[in-house]
This record gives C-alpha cells, sequence and structure tokens, in this order.
C-alpha cells in the first residue's frame, strides 16, 4: 500500500503550537505551510490575534481528521476585568466604563454560580457567526447591529483562581474555564459584567486545553519556526490520529485493506470487531499501526468513510 495523494513524505500529523498573542490562527497556518511546503494545513478552532495558547495545526492527511475534533471540549485561563464594558467585549474594543461599583472577589465567586452547568449564550457582535450569509463582524464593521440568537453551551467547570486590585476602579478576576465547543469566552466575560451591574470584558486569554492537546505539551511559535526551517518537522509531529481514542483501532491484513482502499465494504475476517466510536466509527490501521482508513460499521461490516492508501495493482 502506499498513501493517497502525500504532499510530502512523512509529513502527515498534528503539530500542536503554543500560538503567542498577536498573530492570528491564519498567520501559524501560513508559517506552517511556507516552512513545510505541505499545502494542506488547517487549524483546529480559532484563536482570536490577542489571545494565546494551545492551536492543534493538522497537516497533510490529518486535515481529513479535524472533524472528528470539532466537537472538542476547551479549557482557558481568562482575565475579566470590571468596571467598564466594551463594543468588541474584549481589551481591544472602544471602552465604555460604568457608573456602578466595581465588585469585589466575594461577590464574583457569587456570580459565577450562574453560569456553570447548561446555559444560553448570544455571541459576541464581533464574532464569525453568520447571519444571513454574512459574518457578524462585518455587519458590525458597517455599523449594523447583527441580530445574533442565544445558543445553548455548557461550562463544565468556572472557578475564580486570582483577583487583582491594583487599580481598584478596574479590578481584575483570572478564572479557569472549561467549555463545550462553541462557547464564547468574551461573551462570558460581557455577561458577568452584566449580571454583576458593573459592565465586564475580557482583558487576556490562554487557551490551555483543545479536546487532548494540553498547553503544556505545545511547542512555542519559535521552536516551530527554528525546527520546521531546518527540516525536521517531522519530530514534532504527532500522528494524524492524535488524540481520537474515542474511536476504537483495529489492525486489518493487507488484501482486507486493499479491498477497503477500493471502496468495497468488506466483513472483518479477523477477531470480533469492538463497539465503535462516535457515528459507529472505527479507525483502520495496517499492519504496522500506522492510520489507513476509517470506516463504519453496519451489520458486522466495515463501510469505507475516508481512505488514506491506495490499493496495491
Amino acid at each position: 500500500m502506499r498513501r493517497r495523494d502525500a504532499d510530502v513524505p512523512e509529513l502527515d500529523g498534528v503539530l500542536v503550537v503554543g500560538k503567542p498573542a498577536g498573530p492570528t490562527s491564519h498567520d501559524v497556518v501560513a508559517i506552517v505551510r511556507r516552512l513545510t511546503g505541505v499545502r494542506r494545513v488547517g487549524h483546529g478552532g480559532t484563536l482570536d490575534p490577542f489571545a494565546a495558547g494551545v492551536l492543534p495545526v493538522f497537516l497533510g492527511h490529518a486535515t481529513r481528521m479535524v472533524e472528528y475534533h470539532l466537537a472538542d471540549e476547551k479549557a482557558y485561563r481568562a482575565v475579566v476585568i470590571f468596571g467598564a464594558s466594551s463594543s468588541t467585549d474584549d481589551r481591544d474594543g472602544e471602552l465604555t466604563r460604568r457608573d456602578a461599583a466595581v465588585p469585589g472577589r466575594e461577590a464574583v465567586a457569587a456570580g459565577l454560580e450562574a453560569f456553570r452547568g447548561v446555559i444560553a449564550q448570544t455571541p459576541p457582535t464581533y464574532s464569525a457567526v453568520r447571519v444571513a450569509g454574512r459574518h457578524a463582524y462585518e455587519l458590525a464593521r458597517h455599523g449594523e447591529t447583527p441580530e445574533l440568537r442565544p445558543r445553548t453551551v455548557t461550562i463544565h467547570q468556572l472557578e475564580l483562581t486570582a483577583w487583582d486590585t491594583l487599580d481598584p476602579e478596574r479590578p481584575a478576576a483570572t478564572l479557569e474555564v472549561r467549555c463545550s465547543a462553541g462557547t464564547y469566552i468574551r461573551a462570558l466575560a460581557r455577561d458577568l459584567g452584566e449580571t454583576l451591574g458593573c459592565g465586564g470584558h475580557l482583558g487576556a486569554l490562554t487557551r490551555t486545553a483543545s479536546g487532548p492537546f494540553r498547553l503544556a505539551d505545545a511547542h512555542s511559535l519559535d521552536v516551530v519556526r527554528e525546527r520546521l526551517a531546518s527540516g525536521h518537522a517531522v519530530e514534532l509531529l504527532l500522528p494524524a490520529d492524535a488524540g481520537l481514542d474515542a474511536y476504537p483501532l483495529i489492525r486489518l491484513a493487507p488484501e482486507e485493506l486493499s479491498a477497503l482502499a477500493r471502496g468495497q465494504v468488506i466483513r472483518h475476517r479477523g477477531e470480533a470487531l469492538p463497539q465503535p466510536g462516535p457515528s459507529g466509527l472505527l479507525r483502520i490501521a495496517d499492519e504496522a499501526g500506522r492510520l489507513a482508513a476509517m470506516a463504519r460499521v453496519d451489520g458486522g461490516r466495515l463501510h469505507p468513510e475516508k481512505v488514506f492508501i491506495v490499493p496495491v495493482v
């Protein structure tokens, strides 16, 4: 078997980048694409330019696995500043000071309770949510007010870990957040400030985890630049199916893989198939353990969903 549509040999995988504040997520993807020569590069969840933290970057065949990470939980360390609201719900927007007294630590800690669990959250006006086919931020930049509907998100963990009163008129709370995909931390800061009556906005944000990918395991952008420029990219890459343990892995014999690669539905002749993962899917590997396909189990048969190899002719 050989790999299908290979970009550059051995450059299929996941690169976990520790994005600094400043560059956009697209900037990071562009750097990786330029330094590796790999055409197919994507990321697993946008970080705002001012935000830092975990940015999984997918190369080659791994870009076809991004969809299986879309529902991954996220974790953040957020600094919320009270005493002013923001047009963008973060420090980069136009700030409007509020006359109400700013809260103390105890009031903020108590206010968090309303945001734990399943909540309704309206996305920020300046967000990528589409309204009538256009991004909300495009409408906002042209002076329009997009009509954004609340959506259901889940806050699994929300804790106050630090309280800063260096500026007593604009105290800041550091929050540790673990939440469902699609949660806007800017909106959380905004809504917390409104609940407390003093206004609030996001002052800093670090994504500490994106699904299985952790900040402690991420490579700084400087290291990424150096290793990729020197031709050592493969040393930083995780396998294309990294973090997808929810989809059990089985190995197939070459003749079974060849049939699967031809688009055929097969009945596995080896040991019984394991209970499949989400959407009835299994990861399929060759005898060496390398990812070869994603297949759906139906009636004890394997139906190819994504195939990364071509059959031997």
